[in-house]
């Protein structure tokens, strides 16, 4: 991160003293067309309204260019910095509202590596070469089938302490909880007409045992409005995985429940990724569903949508078992001990066809190596460090993590679920302005990009502190396909990850979590309204699918 202003002294009202970054140019040095201007800045900066607002005692100006200037605000020995962007000729401005209202990037607790420890500088310069995250995500995926309740899961919540406490996450304990394990058996679809044949399906997590038969339903993408222009009642829907280019992405909770609750008997959910990869994903939340589901390849879901159009039937059988189980989060602390806190969490387990190295192995890859990065900064807020069990089978660790907590001591939480795949970090901030913004500045600070999304959706760990009313960053990254590409499915396995993406997202999180903490300790995280946060799903066209599913908020009516 190229820092913005160095910690030297200054004059009064004046140019900078001593030396300074390359790219930071003196207001009467290498630039002197631009004096005038220095002077037309400090005349409207220095007025005293303006440094009393800016809580400081006397200003600086440097400029990187001849549009953007950085004005240093002093204030004894601390320095605040504000980025001013040439408009309207030759007036500056602050480059946002937030910028003026607020004292940005303290060299005390903020943007510059200057201000970060020896040992948190050289945990940075480290982690580029880092072979641990690809050692840790190793031994990950080897385990092999980590689905929530077995043993699997056990082992790699034990990996995941381990990793943690080497990174430096203080007092690092596990705390059960009871879930719904569910356990796969047999699953089989059958054509029964115009022809007699079988195709390979995996059952969904939460299928009941049952058989069902029917004629087969074309529902398209699967969405509410497409279900309800089919005839489904006593059908079998067949739906793609993915949806629409120009909406939201329909969850496949949203799409087979919605077809349940309009009568189907039983769920096809084809992936719209070739490579004979069916899908797979949980129907419900932690309790069993009340109709069979499977998912299928895209191979094979042409065939289906093909015989729906002669009208063909078909046989669908599962056999399964959801029987009391118990899984666990691994929790630890880094950081002061102060009365707020931050959590920091990614969910460890994955389902139980394939490696889960992508989902989540990424991710709580990405939060061990950022745990090693913040142990060794200073942080103004302790933060709470948690690798969460059973996120697949329905958010069941976070739940209980939720339950656990007093929630009016949770500044913000930092769901790491997606990032450290792909190459571009994505940080949705489910319409928290504040954590946007924060992501937003780290991104302009650092030249890295991450875009931010506001929608909110329920379908990740953030979901049971954001409907609480806590200000959250879901941390993702995106492909730039449509879909999870080879998520939840047989091809999610180690040779698809790329380590670098783990690092350096790991190092942007890390910086994340310590302006959040920063911002939570000055009372610049405000608590989401639950009204606004309500009318946000609405917006978003969530509330048919999530009340089929069972997870709109009963508030909410």
């Amino acid at each position: 991160m190229v820092s913005l202003v160095n910690q030297l002294p200054a004059g009064r009202n004046g140019g900078l003293q001593g030396g300074r970054e390359p790219g930071l140019v003196s207001s009467r040095s290498r630039l002197p067309n631009l004096g005038a201007v220095t002077d037309q800045i400090l005349a409207v900066w220095t007025d005293p309204w303006v440094l009393h607002a800016l809580g400081c005692e006397h200003l600086d100006v440097a400029f990187c260019d001849e549009r953007t200037a950085v004005l240093t605000c002093w204030h004894g020995a601390r320095s605040y910095h504000v980025k001013l962007v040439r408009c309207c000729g030759q007036r500056f401005y602050p480059r946002s509202e937030r910028d003026w209202h607020k004292r940005l990037w303290p060299t005390a607790s903020g943007w510059d590596m200057d201000d970060l420890s020896a040992d948190a500088r050289g945990a940075f310069a480290r982690t580029w070469t880092d072979d641990r995250p690809w050692e840790f995500l190793t031994a990950l995926t080897s385990i092999g089938d980590r689905m929530a309740g077995g043993e699997g899961d056990s082992r790699a919540s034990s990996l995941v302490a381990n990793a943690f406490a080497d990174a430096g996450v203080e007092a690092v304990e596990f705390d059960p909880f009871e879930m719904a394990r569910w356990t796969r058996g047999e699953t089989t679809l059958e054509l029964t007409a115009p022809d007699e044949r079988s195709f390979d399906a995996v059952a969904l997590p939460y299928a009941p045992a049952v058989d069902v038969s029917g004629p087969l339903v074309d529902v398209g993408y699967g969405t509410p409005s497409e279900i309800d222009d089919c005839d489904v009642d006593g059908g079998i829907a067949v739906a793609s995985t993915t949806t629409p280019g120009d909406g939201r992405f329909v969850h496949r909770m949203e799409k087979f429940n919605y077809a349940i609750d309009s009568g189907a008997l039983g769920f096809v959910f084809v992936n719209h990724v070739p490579g004979q990869l069916p899908p797979t994903g949980a129907l419900r939340y932690d309790e069993v569903a009340v109709a069979p589901g499977v998912g299928v390849s895209k191979e094979t879901g042409a065939w289906l949508t093909d015989y729906a159009e002669r009208n063909g039937t078909a046989r669908l059988s599962v056999s399964a078992a959801t029987t009391p189980g118990e899984s666990r989060n691994v929790e630890g602390h880094l950081g002061p001990d102060t009365e707020r806190e931050l959590v920091f969490c990614a969910h460890f387990d994955a389902h139980d066809i394939a490696e889960g190295a992508l989902d989540n192995g990424c991710g709580i890859a990405t939060v061990v190596t950022a745990a090693r990065l913040l142990a060794a900064m200073d942080l103004d807020l302790g933060v709470r460090v948690v690798g969460v069990g059973a996120e697949e089978l329905g958010l069941t660790g976070a739940e209980h993590l939720v339950r656990r907590l007093d929630l009016d001591r949770v500044a913000a939480v930092v769901n790491v679920d997606g990032a450290g795949r792909f190459r571009d970090l994505v940080a949705m901030s489910h319409t928290s302005e504040a954590t946007a913004d924060v992501a937003t500045r780290v991104a302009d600070e650092t030249r890295h990009p991450i875009r931010v999304e506001e929608t909110p959706h329920p379908f990740s760990d953030q979901w049971p502190f954001v409907r609480a009313g806590v200000p959250a960053l879901q941390l993702h990254s995106d492909s730039g396909e449509r879909g999870r590409g080879w998520g939840h499915t047989h091809a999610d396995t180690r040779d698809k990850v790329d380590v670098r993406n783990i690092r350096e997202h790991a190092m942007l999180a890390a910086l994340l979590v310590r302006e959040l903490a920063s911002a939570a300790a000055a009372d610049e995280l405000s608590r989401l309204d639950a009204d606004e946060l309500a009318g946000a799903f609405r917006r978003a066209d969530f509330a048919t699918g999530m009340k089929a599913a069972g997870i709109w908020p009963d508030g909410w009516e």
